[in-house]
């Protein structure tokens, strides 16, 4: 069996990264934020490993500030 990457879901995503809804919807309009995956109807999600590297990208904006 394939080792498949895990899909972050909404209520999970808010969690983690501390911003709004509409925040990251401008943000991935914009091209600065890692785009959602349709997974199946309505519903969507986020590469876990976009989101991390993501992360790890503004922990080193934040050392070079």
């Amino acid at each position: 069996m394939e080792n498949r990457e895990r899909i972050i879901r909404k209520p999970e995503l808010l969690s983690r990264i501390g911003l709004s809804d509409a925040t990251i919807w401008r943000m991935e309009k914009g091209g600065r934020f890692p785009r959602r995956v349709r997974i199946g109807g309505g519903s969507v999600g986020w590469l876990e490993s976009e989101i991390n590297h993501w992360l790890d990208q503004k922990a080193e904006e934040r050392l070079k500030a």
